[in-house]
């Protein structure tokens, strides 16, 4: 499964998701993390810029674009969590500490 976690620059979950500064795309199976790669996105600058709607197609072109199929946060917008339920992308919510672990604990079903 591939997926899309918030991250802070030491490792943890970032508590925001449409405003996180950075994301993590992570490939992941029950063996492990197969990839992993962090991108600067700046939707904490961005989400300021513009109307919701525009926002929201930045951050839904970001996950198409990485064939992200699972987001895991800690919390997120009902209008946010509507969208990415259209999108057919599932979503985690919950999440804290360590991004790795958090990743690992849902792709082993564990969230």
């Amino acid at each position: 499964m591939v997926i899309c976690i918030p991250v802070t620059t030491d490792g943890s979950v970032d508590p925001r998701w449409g405003r996180a500064g950075r994301v993590a795309i992570a490939d992941v199976t029950a063996d492990g993390i197969q990839d992993w790669q962090e991108f600067d996105v700046g939707w904490d600058q961005a989400h300021e810029q513009g109307t919701e709607g525009s926002h929201h197609a930045r951050v839904a072109r970001f996950l198409l674009e990485h064939n992200v199929n699972v987001v895991v946060a800690n919390h997120l917008g009902e209008p946010m969590a509507h969208m990415l339920e259209e999108m057919g992308i599932q979503v985690r919510l919950g999440a804290s500490g360590g991004a790795r672990e958090a990743a690992m604990s849902v792709a082993l079903g564990a969230d």
